[in-house]
């Protein structure tokens, strides 16, 4: 769904809020009507005819109308928070969004400019829809119940009135081209600086330790720079439209100020109601005018602003809807290339790859090098930007029971509050008690489950009172209950000792189907039946000794792994 249409959709499921925020508009109303006629009334009924308790009477009658529409206003602040602050968690939950599915995001490091997404433009749209249903839309109702009520006490100054006022808006609406043009730059500019300084300050003791602190100041100084010279061409945007409106507000005013003597002498105006007219003018439709004015020029440039930039960089590409079904558990790669942001090269690049049940292989390399990136893409979870990864025949993003065929353990291993039961039946809900004991003890768990207390041991929050050690055999073991037919271990095993390593791999091995090993320690490639080096430079394919012999590079790793000791396979 587009921003544009999260946002109408949003507001239109807040219809009850919109209707009573109308009825309040017509009880706003109410002064701004009433107002010159009241008046009007009180001069030529009351003090000028010598009545003053009638003119006070009308007076009277013109606070009561006063008071109505405060008590609208004040209903309009009670239903405001109602619209527009689901409006704001729809539009946050939309940004959010964007960032986890970003194609290119920045790595290794907080999207800077999502943030400030977050915290401006999603704040601007919130603050200027709260504008438009508070002041424009009292403005709009003010005006036109002042205009109505002048053509009831004073119609022959209507035209003089109205030419102006339109002239005014035709010259508004011409600059508005402008203003948005030069308020969009300002965003962009304060997310360049947002961006900038995120960028400098994440880096900091790289920055320090390359001596680059100059160079980084200079980025620094560069975008701060752009962003006030945006903020001053907005500032003269906002001077020009502040003279237009003037002259639409003023002028009106000026021109019944001089003809209403006139009118008056001629008998086509009372003295009251050309003292009606110019309440009307003076106190009711020339603040309208300029408040309007003001919030068009201001508020609502920048919610349209703000929606073009969330639309841009936070609507979500539709991925393709997960109802083909995979022929089997075959993983097939093609042209599989993939680059993190703006960097130059990419860290998958080209590869081809065919995974069978019954494989079992290990992605080694340097650190940083693009291996977990390699088992993001193999998953589904990153989407490449060139080639494909497939599922059974079907682009494994697209399929339908791609939860059930892959399971996929991260280091950091997820378990939740709840009994050690809960924890490993969460891919295997209806998995008998032997069925998960037998898994925690084919991954080397059993002594942990009986420490816990058996399957009814209760698990804290976050972990607690388990080792990242425990924590990680607790989610291999809830991996080895599932009923996926392919595995990924992203350094699932990084905190168990390199036995507790050796046989929860074995024991994946000989669970069956597909076992794919990032490796953390180099002895997980001696294990494997073939081994993805990944290094930067080349992407080598083949079984361990076959890659002691082909990659001098793979060589290398090996001996600095196992420093003075003859590299061999191992079973």
């Amino acid at each position: 769904m587009s921003v544009g249409r999260l946002y109408r959709t949003t507001l239109v499921r807040q219809w009850r809020g919109g209707l009573v925020l109308l009825a309040c508009s017509a009880l706003e109303g109410a002064p701004a009507f009433f107002s010159g006629r009241l008046v009007e009334l009180a001069v030529d009924r009351g003090f000028a005819a010598g009545q003053p308790k009638t003119g006070l009477a009308y007076l009277a009658l013109f606070g009561a109308a006063a008071l109505a529409g405060a008590f609208g206003s004040r209903l309009v602040w009670h239903q405001l928070g109602k619209v527009v602050e689901p409006l704001r968690d729809a539009l946050v939950t939309a940004v959010v969004r964007g960032v986890l599915h970003d194609p290119n995001p920045p790595r290794n490091a907080p999207d800077a400019s999502g943030v400030a997404r977050i915290t401006q433009h999603v704040e601007v749209v919130r603050d200027a829809t709260a504008g438009l249903l508070v002041q424009a839309r009292a403005m709009v109702v003010t005006t036109a119940a002042a205009i109505a009520g002048l053509v009831t006490v004073a119609s022959r100054l209507v035209v003089p009135v109205a030419v102006p006022v339109a002239l005014s808006v035709v010259a508004f609406a011409c600059l508005l081209p402008s203003l948005a043009r030069r308020q969009r730059a300002a965003v962009l500019a304060d997310e360049r600086t947002a961006e900038t300084t995120g960028a400098v300050l994440g880096g900091m003791r790289d920055v320090v330790a390359s001596g680059a602190e100059p160079v980084a100041a200079l980025a620094v100084y560069d975008a701060v720079d752009e962003q006030a010279k945006a903020a001053v061409r907005v500032a003269h945007s906002n001077a020009a439209r502040s003279l237009v409106i003037s002259l639409g507000a003023f002028l009106p005013l000026v021109l019944s100020l001089v003809l209403a003597p006139r009118l008056v002498a001629n008998g086509e105006l009372t003295a009251g109601a050309a003292l009606g007219a110019l309440v009307y003018l003076a106190t009711t439709m020339q603040p309208a005018l300029r408040g309007l004015a003001a919030t068009a020029g201001t508020v609502v440039l920048r919610l349209l602003v703000a929606l073009r930039r969330l639309a841009e960089t936070a609507e979500v590409p539709q991925p393709p809807r997960a109802t083909a079904t995979p022929r089997n558990a075959d993983l097939t790669v093609r042209g599989l290339t993939f680059r993190w942001g703006a960097a130059p090269e990419p860290v998958v690049r080209n590869l081809d790859l065919d995974l069978r049940p019954g494989d079992h292989l290990a992605v080694v390399g340097p650190s940083g090098i693009g291996k977990s990136t390699l088992a993001g893409l193999l998953t589904g979870l990153l989407t490449p930007q060139a080639g494909q990864v497939l599922l059974g025949g079907v682009p494994v993003a697209a399929a339908a029971n791609r939860h059930d065929l892959i399971a996929f353990i991260p280091q950091q291993a997820y378990v939740f509050a709840g009994t050690v039961r809960d924890n490993l039946a969460l891919f295997a809900p209806a998995a008998s008690d032997e069925h998960l004991a037998r898994a925690a003890e084919a991954v080397g768990a059993a002594d942990l489950l009986t420490r816990l207390g058996g399957l009814d041991g209760e698990l804290g929050h976050e972990a607690e009172g388990l080792s990242g050690g425990e924590a990680q055999l607790l989610a291999l073991a809830r991996a080895y209950a599932s009923p996926a037919r392919i595995v990924v271990l992203d350094e699932a095993t990084s905190t168990v000792d390199p036995a507790a390593e050796a046989r929860a791999e074995r024991a994946f091995t000989h669970r069956g189907g597909t076992l794919i090993v990032i490796a953390h320690r180099l002895s997980s490639a001696m294990r494997a039946r073939t081994v993805l080096l990944l290094d930067g430079r080349e992407t080598l394919l083949g079984s361990h000794a076959e890659l002691l012999v082909r990659s001098p590079r793979y060589a290398e790793l090996m001996q600095a792994w196992l420093p003075g000791e003859p590299v061999r396979t191992t079973g």
